[in-house]
């Protein structure tokens, strides 16, 4: 797992290295579960890098999504904080119930996940995102690379980790579907 303390000195900026592109027109769907707004911002930054390397990005909040989100074929990027006794937040909590309760074949999704926590909160530390992690996989949905696991105590932005970490999260994708120029 990518923990943010592990990059502490980097720069994090918007702008993707030299040679970094996406498959042009590859959509990646963020899921969004916040209470506060930081995922969401967090979101705004990821889609800013993702699209300036080729992808068309797709923002959702997870407000009144069901199961039938994955049936569009698209690469998932999980941003959930953690809410009280590491759930997910009130915005994803109907979702994750549907997935729970219909247990879909995810199979064919692939995701990458940043989840935000407070290491303050030893038992529950990202307890949001490692639930989405735990399910989604448990329905046969394949996680690409680490997750982020960002802590609101570090003393960084998490959107200026999450920038960091998705080019290397992309990385690991163009490793497997795109040829780097």
């Amino acid at each position: 797992m990518h923990y943010n303390t592990h990059i502490e000195n980097e720069v994090a900026t918007a702008a993707p290295r030299p040679g970094w592109r996406g498959r042009m027109g590859h959509e990646i769907t963020i899921l969004i579960g916040t209470m506060t707004g930081t995922a969401e911002l967090v979101s705004d930054d990821v889609r800013d890098v993702l699209e300036a390397a080729g992808y068309r990005v797709v923002i959702e909040p997870m407000d009144d999504l069901t199961e039938s989100i994955f049936s569009r074929g698209s690469t998932f990027l999980i941003c959930t904080s953690t809410y009280g006794q590491g759930d997910v937040p009130d915005n994803a909590q109907a979702f994750f119930s549907s997935l729970q309760d219909a247990r879909p074949d995810l199979s064919h999704v692939q995701y990458g996940l940043i989840a935000l926590g407070d290491r303050t909160y030893k038992a529950t530390y990202c307890g949001g995102g490692r639930r989405f992690d735990a399910l989604l996989s448990e329905l046969g949905a394949t996680r690409l690379g680490e997750p982020l696991m960002h802590d609101a105590g570090s003393g960084t932005l998490p959107e200026d980790v999450a920038v960091d970490w998705v080019k290397r999260w992309a990385d690991t994708w163009l490793a497997r579907e795109v040829e780097v120029a």
